[in-house]
């Protein structure tokens, strides 16, 4: 049996570069699963408030760790991530801003947006 050579192959993974537009989209669904995940840890948050006192400090030592204030800034992140892709499919539903060079300036955007509503929060909070 012939193998034809000259067949086109498709380039590896690590050879292929995503557009801005799909990374973007892969990070909406990654920071979406990080939102499902983050919200039984405020269901741990809220439920030792509602435990007293001690599961209240228990809550506080957990919550003073620097992981874990890693973790809360990410959750915040990914909230603020959310939000501003939302927007954008919002603007997406007028049927507007489908070419290319539009969508990758509204995902810079995006991100840029998310980014800066997060060190607001960090600063105010």
């Amino acid at each position: 049996m012939a193998t034809n050579t000259n067949r086109p192959i498709s380039p590896h993974l690590q050879v292929y570069k995503l557009p801005v537009t799909g990374v973007i989209s892969i990070t909406h669904r990654m920071t979406g699963v990080l939102l499902s995940a983050g919200l039984i840890f405020f269901v741990y948050i809220i439920s030792s408030l509602v435990g007293g006192a001690s599961s209240y400090a228990a809550m506080q030592a957990l919550m003073s760790l620097w992981l874990i204030k890693l973790i809360y800034w990410g959750f915040i992140y990914a909230l603020f991530f959310h939000l501003c892709h939302g927007v954008r499919h919002l603007i997406w539903d007028t049927g507007k801003s489908f070419d290319r060079d539009t969508l990758s300036r509204y995902a810079i955007i995006e991100l840029s947006a998310s980014l800066v509503l997060t060190l607001i929060t960090l600063l105010f909070v």
